[in-house]
């Protein structure tokens, strides 16, 4: 070899090796960015837990603010238990707020474990929902970290929009009928109907029972006989006027005895029902057996529910077709995942309790474990309008019985507090709820027994 050409190769090794060098550097660049990316930023720590009560309608809202210190970091929760809402706000801002500060916001799991447990006395209402609103303040934190909806988190959506029904009801068979037409000209498949019967107002205004059957007694008479052959009356008067073009519920609201409540169900087959709700109370929970044996009216059950004990065996037996509880009652979207996992592995379908005494935000977290449940079935609620809208920017849009999710980050609910702050507790409350600080009153028989509700 010449002198050229071995200056030549010892040029080359040199660059070889420099190139080498380079992508050894670069291959270690690349590892620290991975080990970054998996490591993320520092966790958040909680700041500061923030109870925001408002009332813009007839309902007490209860919503929890968790504020980190990242700036310009927090989350929304729903908390509301409108029947008991100051003592939710205790729970959060006396007990739990000072056991949550310096708490990093990532592990959500160890913090609810560490909620519930930390009480010792666990599965009541006013702690659950206290937990809720931590919770889900929590998610909205995380998804907001992640730039993506809560729903993402969760595996993604299963469906692009998440199906609602509509409310009607009325004293008279005609007047449903009536309802129900006007329900499906705005686009509903699925109507819940009532009847007006007996039922004590619960509005904002309301103070006077309504009229009714008499009793031994000054207040509202609930008669149950009465109240179940109306039902039956109503729905044959909206299959034989309207046919099967449009799913009928109804809701029993637990004020029946076993007996009554398994041969409602029964003589309810004929209608084809989407699902009669809540024909028993929690307490009754082991009629639901005869009740499965006896009938194929589909079941669903648990707004009032609190406890695993509760809801586990009626899903496990397959006693039920839609679980029904309400997110912030069993303490959140964390538990509530849990209860939609275990359900779908029994064919049971999700219809969370969605009334008006859910928060927006509360609507919103529904919405998106609709949206990440496989067997997801129906949502109650969760269109929001008026000053709720204005207050809770960024909720749900409704189209032709659909709710489509706005994909911002986390909730994707902005809580605008000054105008919140403007509608305290009992601003809206008048009669029997101002005198009860929010609270129900009584529903007896016309003998005076009382009865649940």
């Amino acid at each position: 070899m010449d002198r050229r050409g071995l200056l030549q190769m010892i040029a080359a090794g040199a660059a070889a090796g420099l190139t080498g060098e380079r992508q050894a550097l670069a291959q270690e660049k690349t590892q620290a960015k991975m080990e970054r990316a998996t490591r993320g930023m520092p966790s958040p720590k909680i700041k500061d837990v923030i109870v925001i009560a408002t009332q813009p309608a007839g309902a007490r809202l209860t919503v929890v603010k968790i504020v980190t210190d990242q700036d310009g970091l927090y989350g929304y929760g729903c908390a509301t238990f409108t029947q008991r809402a100051e003592a939710v706000g205790v729970a959060v801002e006396k007990y739990l707020r000072p056991f949550l500060i310096g708490k990093p916001t990532n592990r959500i799991e160890d913090t609810w474990q560490a909620c519930y447990d930390s009480s010792y006395w666990k599965n009541g209402p006013v702690l659950n929902n206290a937990i809720s609103g931590v919770d889900e303040a929590l998610w909205d934190i995380k998804g907001r970290q992640a730039g993506m909806p809560v729903y993402e988190l969760w595996g993604g959506k299963c469906r692009e929009a998440v199906l609602t029904f509509a409310n009607t009801g009325g004293d008279n068979p005609k007047d449903v009928v009536e309802g129900v037409r006007q329900a499906m000209a705005h686009g509903y498949k699925h109507v819940r109907v009532g009847a007006g019967f007996g039922r004590r107002p619960r509005g904002p205004g309301a103070s006077e029972p309504p009229a009714g059957p008499k009793g031994l007694h000054e207040g509202p008479v609930f008669d149950r006989g009465a109240n179940l052959r109306l039902m039956l009356q109503i729905f044959e008067a909206c299959r034989k006027d309207i046919g099967f073009e449009v799913e009928l519920m109804h809701d029993m609201h637990e004020r029946y005895s076993p007996r009554e409540a398994i041969q409602f169900v029964k003589d309810c087959e004929q209608f084809k029902l989407y699902f009669l709700e809540d024909p028993l109370s929690p307490e009754d929970n082991d009629w639901y057996r005869q009740m499965r044996s006896q009938c194929s009216t589909p079941i669903a059950m648990g707004e009032l529910f609190n406890s695993p004990h509760e809801w586990t065996p009626l899903i496990v037996e397959r006693l039920i077709d839609y679980i029904r509880c309400h997110v912030s009652q069993v303490g959140g979207v964390t538990p509530a995942r849990k209860i939609a996992l275990l359900a779908e592995q029994f064919g049971v379908k999700t219809a969370w309790h969605g009334p008006n005494d859910t928060s927006p935000v509360g609507h919103t977290a529904q919405l998106h474990l609709d949206l990440a449940s496989s067997n997801f079935g129906i949502q109650e609620g969760g269109i929001i309008t008026g000053v709720l809208a204005e207050m809770f920017r960024g909720c749900a849009t409704f189209k032709d019985s659909y709710l489509w999710a706005n994909d911002a980050p986390g909730w994707g609910i902005e809580v605008d507090e000054k105008l919140a702050a403007k509608y305290p507790f009992g601003a809206n409350e008048q009669g029997e709820r101002g005198r009860l600080n929010g609270g129900w009153g009584e529903l007896r028989l016309s003998d005076g027994t009382i009865i649940k509700q």
